[in-house]
């Protein structure tokens, strides 16, 4: 938990995702991260480049960012984020470091002109979640609660890093999923036969969600 008993989430956006997922035991929140980009609407895949690289306006209620720049800043995060939680078992107190994501965002890694595809933003999203949930697997209690300095949080520690990145996917794929839907139309309802499956597959493009 955060020294200011906030979950993280709970102030930045979708504050109800940032508290169901500090609720969940580790077990439970292990499951919940390693979920991962089987949040994400396959129908991502049959975004056009022109579609991928459409910017919203402010009023759009979707979020500015193009569905490309959005990914690509999720794949950054996750590198981030899985760094910082193996600093914290390496490392006894660690400062960690802080990045200029708008930096990131501004610059040409998000753009086609450095090839950059968004199966790849999310191959590296999905493979870094499954490795790590291997190792977060492992962990003991005493390890969960080994604490790093952040910057601009103050003490925090190992949980509170998963809890965070766990939210952060999840928040953005609110935005992602809203910017889907406004390119191709409102995602299919769950058709009758999928409902007596818990839960749809992956290749599914209704409301059913993957585990």
């Amino acid at each position: 938990m955060t020294t200011s008993s906030t979950p993280i989430g709970a102030v930045a956006g979708h504050p109800e995702i940032g508290r169901e997922i500090d609720a969940l035991d580790n077990p439970s929140l292990i499951l919940r991260y390693r979920r991962g980009v089987e949040n994400f609407d396959p129908r991502l895949f049959d975004l056009d480049d022109a579609q991928l690289d459409t910017a919203f306006l402010p009023d759009s209620a979707v979020g500015r960012w193009p569905v490309r720049v959005l990914l690509g800043h999720l794949a950054d995060a996750e590198l981030v984020m899985t760094f910082r939680i193996r600093r914290l078992l390496a490392e006894d107190n660690p400062v960690l470091a802080v990045w200029d994501e708008l930096a990131f965002a501004d610059s040409p890694l998000y753009t086609p002109d450095l090839a950059q595809p968004v199966a790849g933003f999310v191959a590296a999203i999905h493979t870094l979640r499954r490795w790590t949930t291997e190792l977060l697997t492992a962990l003991s209690p005493e390890q969960w609660s080994r604490p790093a300095m952040h910057p601009e949080r103050g003490r925090i520690t190992l949980r509170d890093v998963v809890v965070g990145t766990t939210w952060h996917l999840e928040h953005h794929n609110v935005y992602l999923q809203a910017k889907i839907d406004r390119l191709l139309g409102p995602r299919a309802e769950c058709p009758p036969e999928h409902q007596t499956r818990t839960p749809c597959g992956p290749s599914c493009g209704c409301h059913g969600k993957s585990s």
